[in-house]
Parts: C-alpha cells; structure tokens; sequence
C-alpha cells in the first residue's frame, strides 16, 4: 500500500510539470519570435546587404585607381642592347612599375549609377519591412483565430456545467419520486452530445496554437500557449477608419508603394546611364617605372644603378569619342525605356492590389461588426428563451426536446457572437496595419 502510494504521488507530480513548466506568449512576443526565426526575412536581410555593397562599390568608382606591376623577360639569340644596337646573345630585362588613373568625365555615368544603387538599396529595404509586416498580419491572423477557439472552447465548457448541473438537480427529484427515471436518459444524452463538442473544441484550440506555432518557426509545441486581453478590449484600442482615409496613408507609408518608387528611380538611373555612352570619356592617369637590363658577355651597371638612371615618369590625358557602337547604345536605351515602362505598370497593380486588399478589409469589418451588433441582441433573446423553456419545462408545461432546442440555439448565439467579435477585431488589425 505504501509503494502504492509513492508511485501515485510521483505520477502526479510528473503529471503537473509540463503545465507547471507552460510559458504564455503575448502578441507581441510572438511577432518578435517570429521576426527573428523566419527564414525568409533572414535571406532577405542577405539580400539587402548585397544592394548596400553594389551601392558602396558604386561610390567607389569615383576614387583613382593605383596599380603596381613587376615584369621579368629573358630573350635568347639576339638581343636588342640599351643603345638600341641588336647583338648576338642572350638577354634578360626586369620593369617595375606603378600607376593611376582617375576617370574626369563619363557623361555622368557614374553618378547616375550611384543613384541608380541607392535606390536599389532603399527598394531592397522596403522589401524587407513588408516581408515584416506580412509575418506580423500571419501571426495576428493565427493568434486571434486561436483566442477564438479559446473562447468556443469556455463557451462548450460552461454549457457542460450548466448541463451536469441540471442532471444533478434532476437525479434528485427522480429519487424522490418527483419525476420519471426515463426523463434523466435525454439529458444524459444531451451531456455526452456537448461533452463531443467540448472535444472538437479542444481540438480546434490545440491546432490553432499549433499553427501559430508554426509560423513563429517555434520549436517547443508541446509547452505553447498565449495570453492576451478579452477581445472587447482589443477592439476599443482602435478604431474603424474609412478605407480612403486609409488608402491616402498607405500610399504614403506602405513599403510595397514605396518599393515600387525606388525601382522606378533606379529604372530612371538606368535610362540615363545607357543615354551618357554617347558622351566621350576622358581620364587623366600617372604612371612611375624603372628596370633593369642585364646582357650576357658584357659588363652590366650594378642593379640599383640600373634603377636610378632608369627611372621614368609620366602623365597624361585620354580621351574616348565614341563613334559607331554597333547601335549597342540605343539598344540600351530602348531596353532602359521598357524597363521603366514595365516598372510603372507594376507600381500601377501594386496600386490596384493594395486598393482591393484596403476595400475588403473595411467592409469585412463592417460586416463583422454588424454580426457582432445582431449576435448580441440573438444572445440576449436566446438567454431570455432558454429561460422561459427552463420554466416551462419545470412546470410540466414543456418537454425535454423544447428545452434543449432552447439551450442549443443559446449555445449557436454565443458562438456566433465570438465568431463576430473576433473577425472585427482581426478586420480592424488589419486596417491597422494597412494604414501603416
């Protein structure tokens, strides 16, 4: 009896651990967990930094170049002597060199270029931020869908206490003689009926935080849940904004409208860059060298003698007129004029696509928040009937089917109304987010 006992008590307390060990994630915390799990935003952070470089290497073009060289050169037969006279015998000559060069004028290509990078950057970076925002709409998405079946799942639970509660009063009144044993078995069926839905409920729950899961990258399933305020509380933190109101700040703020702005910049840049190629070049470089010559059968000067007397210098301008390119300039600029032309009807569907999303989303929450008007008052006629038939069914004046149709439609209002209120709270984050 005693092992018996000690093996009990360690079963129940390995029981309670993993909901003594179960940690609650605010919204908030899930976002943030998810933002630094995914994936996707970590490639394309990758990709951001990848435009940054381009961008500072753009910049760099500007600096002169330097360059130094080191030749070696052996020549056997006949050789050509410092006093230019061609001997019989072989030869070696050693060069050192250093230079640079530094572009003056290239018709502006290279700052059409660094504008044209930056503004790569910047679009890569807007690209980044709705990446951002897209997970933190699927996260809302999931979390509120997962408080939804929450509050399905209470709502199922209180209709099962509700219902023992009356099988108990019940079973008193049969052992008294006051009513018929039969009368009990409707009842008991009704349990096991809301005892099946309180199941389904529990199961809807554990998928949806499985799913919210899942999207947060989160490896620890088994010991996830989330905490939040009631709904009601949710929605009185914002507002219901009319979708124009909402499309003129989007169009200011959303990072796929101003993704789509950088990379008509950058096709713009691209146009300019293409039409300077018909401008000349022109560059100025220095160039510093020396060697040393060596012929066999001959008295050679020492090698640093050799380097000193050899020493030149010089310096000069180039200049580059372009004149027949095999039409390889207009092409590049007809390709840059349909690049751009493609870039404005993208920015014209991004338009388009966000004007749909914004429409439908506000007459989604106001559809949402009507149901949620019409689940109340269907909540409060439903309490109001379920009363009624309870006293009818007390009196005898009622039977047991007109009694649980009455709790039944109770219990369809009270899902209606969380399914309402909900939906209007997501439709509102949304706005939200929209606006944004």
């Amino acid at each position: 009896m005693y092992i018996r006992t000690i093996i009990l008590a360690l079963f129940i307390s390995c029981s309670l651990l993993p909901a003594a060990a179960q940690q609650k994630y605010t919204l908030e915390q899930c976002i943030n967990i998810a933002l630094e799990n995914n994936r996707n935003i970590k490639q394309q952070e990758f990709g951001r930094q990848q435009r940054e470089i381009a961008y500072s290497q753009a910049r760099a073009d500007l600096l002169p170049n330097l360059n130094a060289s080191v030749g070696q050169n052996f020549v056997f037969g006949r050789s050509i002597g410092l006093d230019n006279v061609y001997q019989n015998t072989n030869s070696s000559q050693t060069s050192f060199g250093i230079g640079t060069d530094i572009t003056l004028f290239d018709g502006l290509r290279m700052k059409h270029n660094i504008d044209a990078r930056k503004a790569d950057m910047e679009a890569s970076e807007a690209d980044l931020e709705k990446m951002h925002d897209d997970i933190v709409m699927s996260v809302s998405t999931a979390f509120l869908q997962a408080l939804l079946n929450r509050e399905l799942l209470q709502i199922s639970e209180k209709q099962i206490e509700t219902t023992k509660a009356n099988l108990q009063r019940r079973n008193e009144l049969a052992k008294s003689g006051k009513m018929a044993p039969g009368e009990l078995y409707e009842l008991e069926a009704q349990l096991a009926k809301e005892e099946l839905n309180r199941v389904q409920a529990e199961n809807n729950l554990k998928l949806a935080l499985l799913d919210l899961a899942q999207i947060m990258e989160f490896e620890e399933f088994g010991h996830f849940d989330i905490t939040a305020p009631p709904a009601e509380v949710l929605i009185g933190e914002a507002a219901l904004i009319q979708s124009a109101a909402v499309y003129e700040s989007a169009l200011q703020n959303r990072p796929e409208i101003r993704g789509m702005r950088y990379r008509m910049e950058s096709s713009e840049k691209e146009l300019l860059m293409a039409k300077a190629q018909y401008y000349p070049t022109l560059s100025f470089g220095i160039n510093i060298g020396t060697g040393y010559y060596r012929m066999s059968g001959r008295d050679n000067t020492s090698f640093n003698s050799q380097l000193r007397n050899n020493m030149s210098n010089s310096l000069g301008f180039n200049l580059r007129i372009p004149i027949f390119n095999r039409f390889q300039v207009r092409n590049n600029i007809h390709s840059a004029q349909l690049a751009i032309a493609n870039t404005q009807i993208e920015m014209d569907k991004t338009k388009v696509e966000l004007r749909k999303r914004i429409e439908q989303a506000f007459y989604n929450a106001t559809g949402a928040k009507s149901r949620w008007d019409a689940a109340k008052k269907s909540i409060e006629a439903s309490r109001e009937a379920y009363r009624f038939a309870e006293e009818k069914y007390e009196s005898g004046r009622a039977n047991s089917y007109e009694l649980f149709l009455a709790k039944n439609n109770l219990t369809q209002a009270l899902g209606e109304d969380a399914q309402a209120k909900y939906e209007y709270a997501f439709r509102l984050k949304i706005l939200e987010l929209l606006r944004d």
